[in-house]
């Protein structure tokens, strides 16, 4: 792994840049949070038709909070509730006084609408600057921004955060896989903002230039919008000589910005507790875990205008611990979605488990897809990983023996393995697709 020093340059945090609440006790975050929290439900409830809905159908109230703990009385909200609400239904404003407005692609079904007000976009600019100094960024830095711009929100969402921090930014957006190349040769910036999965094929367009990636001027990679492990960061980290630091968010929250690693431990995601209140529960009871159990993430927003959200189930599982480098607590890394989540035969699969045994055979090249099928009224899963360019085609065979013999023993279920040539899987310009399910067809 680099060190803090890297590249002639000394990315070591300064803890006199940071805000007070950063390092504030917990018992002056907690109180903080309580204050907020109270103004978050009374807000949601006397403007959004939905949440006084849900609220009087739960038989709560606002004033019925009285702690922290108080806020697992409250009823959750889910994807299908904004669905229902589409495209307006959510906001706590009329629309005409909404600064902005974000949207889902749509894929899996309606989009997902978000607004912003203005003091929402000062909020989000302000804790993406912060996620950004905790990932070692500076001002002055150049950073080349590879998340795609529009409805999604990663790209504007890093663009406002890095110019609050006084850094300059280069909005290639994603696609056009040459040319990020040409410009990071050209621009030579410090900072790439882009998805692992569309990292690996700049990665892969290095190579395929003969340029070396570790030759380059980046020093930190700032990764995410879709899961990835701690054995892709290693990959990445060692390809580029670079620092890979993991960011979270989620639109319906406010889009990246929820919470950051920080570049002097990288050791989960610390979550920026005075804007987001986190919970994880039980997916299937709803039951609100002790910090340390894994779960289900769960999020309140405390200081959103347009469209606050009050326990927003995200379908992500992580867990919850003690703050490090900050006060304010971390999130594991995201171990799956729940509704990504496979079962097969009886055995809860995720596509990290597989990306992590893959990335364990120095044969085989990170990029794969998973293949479900029906055989025998049963599901069956098919795992297509590209060799890597310098494993020779005779070897295949033993790969895909491994690969199979590996999954048995650490997943415990029985799958087919196909290793295919290098550029075989379609490369993905965002955030990758790791699942096709082929058993209606």
């Amino acid at each position: 792994m680099p060190g803090l020093n890297i590249k002639g340059m000394d990315l070591s945090p300064r803890r006199d840049t940071l805000d007070p609440i950063e390092i504030a006790s917990r018992d002056e975050i907690a109180a903080l949070q309580l204050k907020r929290l109270k103004w978050s439900l009374a807000h949601a409830y006397a403007n959004v038709p939905h949440y006084k809905q849900s609220f009087d159908a739960a038989g709560v109230h606002p004033d019925d909070l009285k702690t922290l703990a108080d806020l697992s009385k409250f009823p959750f909200t889910a994807k299908d509730d904004l669905r229902r609400n589409f495209p307006f239904g959510m906001f706590a404003m009329p629309r005409e006084q909404v600064a902005r407005v974000h949207a889902s692609s749509g894929t899996t079904g309606k989009p997902t609408v978000v607004g912003y007000s203005k003091n929402d976009l000062d909020m989000w600019a302000g804790v993406m600057a912060r996620s950004l100094r905790a990932a070692g960024c500076r001002p002055g830095m150049l950073a080349q921004n590879s998340f795609g711009y529009g409805l999604f929100t990663g790209g504007i969402g890093f663009h406002y955060g890095a110019e609050r921090l006084g850094m300059t930014v280069v909005p290639v957006s994603g696609g056009m896989t040459e040319r990020q190349v040409k410009l990071i040769g050209d621009f030579k910036p410090d900072v790439i903002f882009v998805t692992p999965s569309y990292a690996l094929a700049i990665l892969d367009e290095f190579r395929a230039q003969g340029v070396d990636p570790r030759a380059s001027s980046l020093k930190i990679g700032m990764f995410g919008a879709e899961p990835w492990t701690i054995a892709m960061r290693a990959e990445l980290e060692e390809a580029f000589d670079l620092h890979g630091i993991d960011n979270y968010g989620l639109s319906e929250v406010i889009g990246p910005g929820v919470s950051c690693e920080c570049i002097e431990s990288k050791d989960g995601c610390t979550i920026w507790e005075d804007h987001f209140y986190p919970e994880v529960i039980d997916p299937f009871t709803g039951e609100v875990l002790p910090d340390g159990a894994l779960g289900e993430l769960v999020f309140t927003s405390l200081t959103k205008e347009a469209m606050p959200v009050i326990r927003y189930r995200t379908r992500d599982l992580s867990r919850l611990l003690p703050g490090t480098a900050r006060t304010m607590r971390r999130m594991e890394k995201i171990t799956g979605r729940s509704d990504d989540m496979m079962i097969i035969r009886g055995v809860n699969v995720f596509p990290s488990q597989i990306e992590e045994i893959i990335l364990k055979d120095a044969r085989l090249s990170p990029h794969f897809q998973i293949e479900l099928k029906r055989q025998d009224r049963l599901d069956a899963l098919t795992v297509v990983v590209e060799a890597r360019p310098d494993t020779a085609d005779n070897l295949w065979p033993a790969c895909n023996a491994d690969m199979a013999g590996r999954v048995k023993g650490l997943i415990g279920i029985t799958v087919d393995v196909r290793t295919v040539a290098p550029a075989s899987i379609e490369r993905s310009l965002g955030k990758a697709k790791r699942v096709v399910d082929l058993r209606g067809k």
